[in-house]
């Protein structure tokens, strides 16, 4: 999953001075002007109401300044939750041994929703196993990944 605005770039420094790990960055595009961003945030002690406000009012100060999305958008600054979505090459090695439910832009041998046990990341493609088999997708192809939570 890509961040076309690179607001990812723009966003981390300040949220690692803060102590947050910068999760993901998700920009969907309103029907009649208006957007969401979200920001997705981390930390070892987990996250709080208080530390989404405190990041959702630098954040919003950051890019008030910086202005990376014309017009107008809400701002949800939002912990990854237990079915946490993947953005970055290393989330597939750091869940590795998950279970993952994710969907390609494009069909891949007619099928574009994938479910199975995530093993990793190699050469550019995630791999995962699914009903016995390893099927490996094109991590640029990937639209959403999550991993899906086990009780």
């Amino acid at each position: 999953m890509q961040d076309p605005l690179h607001i990812g770039e723009l966003l981390e420094p300040a949220l690692q001075a803060l102590g947050f790990e910068l999760v993901g960055v998700e920009y969907r595009s309103g029907s009649h002007g208006g957007g969401l961003l979200r920001v997705y945030i981390d930390n070892e002690q987990g996250i709080t109401v208080d530390d989404c406000q405190t990041v959702s009012y630098q954040v919003s100060g950051l890019l008030d300044v910086e202005d990376p999305i014309p017009g107008h958008y809400t701002l949800e600054v939002s912990s990854p939750g237990l079915d946490r979505l993947l953005f970055k090459p290393g989330d597939y090695e750091r869940f590795a041994g998950s279970l993952v439910k994710l969907r390609l832009g494009y069909p891949l041998e007619g099928r574009r929703k994938f479910k199975g046990r995530l093993r990793g990341i190699e050469d550019g493609n995630v791999v995962i196993e699914q009903d016995g088999v390893e099927v490996s997708l094109p991590f640029d192809q990937i639209e959403q990944a999550r991993l899906v939570p086990e009780y």
